[in-house]
């Protein structure tokens, strides 16, 4: 695993992620129960009179599946992946039991801080993507990541 600090980004740089993660049923119903208790998360019958047309995973489930594939994926930034906020998050389809996600990584922008040397922020955008490789969930994310060498 190669860490990397804010040096070794440049925008255009694409990072995919090294494992999947299957989502079952009983994962979309328990992560909904205790964060995010909809009819549409929690039984078959209401989810297909809803929106959705059957279950779907809360956003919020997808959001921390996504976090742990990019935590477990070739995106490795010195310190850890700190985020000073986000520009971005869009669900633009629904996750459903079964699907398999993964993520890519691209960055957008890189910049030293001016106020503190000793890191800066690099703006990137995840995708989180189906096994028929649409988009379920999409950020935009700015990361503080150190500067090698650099100390305040």
């Amino acid at each position: 695993m190669n860490i990397l600090y804010l040096e070794d980004f440049a925008p255009g740089q694409h990072f995919v992620g090294r494992t999947r993660v299957r989502i079952e049923e009983d994962r979309i119903k328990a992560f909904a129960s205790e964060f995010d208790p909809q009819p549409f998360h929690l039984d078959e019958a209401a989810a297909q009179a809803s929106i959705f047309g059957g279950l779907a995973a809360s956003g919020w489930h997808t959001a921390a599946v996504t976090m742990r594939l990019v935590v477990d994926s070739e995106f490795q930034p010195a310190g850890g992946i700190i985020a000073a906020g986000f520009d971005e998050l869009r669900l633009p389809r629904p996750v459903r039991p079964s699907d398999e996600l993964r993520v890519e990584t691209e960055v957008l922008d890189v910049r030293p801080s001016k106020s503190r040397p000793e890191q800066g922020l690099v703006k990137v955008r995840t995708s989180s993507l189906n096994q028929d490789g649409f988009a379920v969930l999409i950020f935009v994310a700015n990361l503080v990541v150190p500067r090698q060498g650099v100390v305040a």
